[in-house]
């Protein structure tokens, strides 16, 4: 473990959001989503929520400013409903780091899939709510110096 740095977040997820490039996109799925069949780049992270996960992921990862939606979820097929409570605490979590974000968009399920297959890496969750998956676009990282420790 580091100090800092979530438990919640494994060595090879935080591999992957120090990888990922601008732009680059990564899917944090529900239980029940079929990541294998639409990426590569599978990562596990059973038993966490996806609120929770936002919480660690965020105050490392900064959102992409350069398009109108850096948020992306599934928007519920027809004859389905959305659970509101679920955009909402996703949003509660997203807020604690991303204050100014925008909302998120809807895109149709196959939309969706397709996204997920360009994705750099989805993510299954222990999320079990239905509609549960959020797609999270990378902007650049600002660079800190004050906080760059240079050794000799």
């Amino acid at each position: 473990m580091l100090k800092g740095i979530s438990h919640l977040l494994s060595p090879e997820l935080l591999s992957v959001l120090y990888k990922m490039g601008h732009g680059d996109e990564i899917i944090l799925a529900d239980a029940h989503f079929p990541g294998e069949s639409y990426n590569n780049n599978v990562l596990r992270a059973d038993g966490i929520k996806i609120p929770d996960l936002l919480e660690a992921i965020l105050p490392l990862f900064e959102l992409d400013h350069y398009v109108d939606y850096p948020l992306v979820m599934m928007s519920a097929v027809e004859g389905d409903q959305l659970d509101a409570n679920v955009e909402l605490s996703y949003m509660k979590s997203i807020k604690k780091t991303n204050s100014n974000v925008k909302s998120l968009q809807r895109v149709d399920r196959y939309a969706f899939y397709e996204r997920a297959s360009e994705a750099y890496a989805v993510v299954i969750t222990g999320e079990t709510a239905k509609y549960g998956n959020i797609l999270l676009k990378k902007g650049v990282t600002p660079i800190e110096t004050s906080k760059i420790i240079y050794c000799e």
